[in-house]
């Protein structure tokens, strides 16, 4: 499943949830540094997809905010779990 994250880095928690402009809502503590943001957003989303960490791609977005992603998986169990996060509300 590929899907579009929009991170918020330098937050006060990490956590995966809501959705921002049609994306996937990741807040991560970790700084847009040296790639430290996006190591930690790939394995927040392994981790609330239940899939290991080499199921996680970056395809493109390296420096941005909007980031697209792959997440290996199978595709039900993965549209559930998309659909329960973007329910959740944003803090």
């Amino acid at each position: 499943m590929r899907l579009l994250v929009h991170v918020h880095p330098g937050a006060k928690h990490s956590r995966v949830g809501g959705s921002y402009d049609g994306a996937l809502g990741v807040h991560v503590r970790a700084r847009a540094r040296e790639g430290a943001a996006t190591k930690e957003v790939l394995e927040l989303l392994a981790a609330a997809f239940d899939v290991g960490n080499a199921d996680v791609t970056l395809l493109h977005g390296a420096r941005s905010r909007t980031k697209l992603v792959e997440v290996k998986g199978d595709q039900a169990t993965l549209e559930t779990r998309l659909l329960a996060l973007l329910d959740e509300p944003k803090h």
